[in-house]
């Protein structure tokens, strides 16, 4: 199953983004085959204010378990964290 991590940074938190990214992006870079893309979303001058992480998981569990142990989250950056089941339904490279 893919779940959706939906996460919202905390205000005036870009030091703090820009501190723990390169963790972050070495835990993404972990995860391998069972993260299936990733990326900020931004304000309207392109500021990074949240990040899009699509992952596959047996469980909600262990998607939980997957956004507890992100750097960012570990670090508080996040104001929120959303986990959503996820279809990949259109322009899925892996759909038959």
């Amino acid at each position: 199953m893919l779940y959706a991590i939906i996460c919202t940074d905390k205000a005036n938190s870009a030091a703090l983004r820009a501190q723990t990214r390169p963790e972050h992006l070495t835990f993404l870079i972990g995860l391998g085959d069972q993260l299936k893309f990733a990326g900020p979303f931004l304000d309207d001058a392109e500021r990074s204010i949240g990040s899009l992480i699509v992952i596959e998981a047996d469980t909600r569990t262990s998607a939980e378990r997957i956004a507890a142990a992100d750097p960012f989250a570990k670090a508080s950056l996040f104001a929120s964290v959303e986990i959503k089941a996820w279809r990949w339904t259109m322009k899925n490279p892996e759909a038959k």
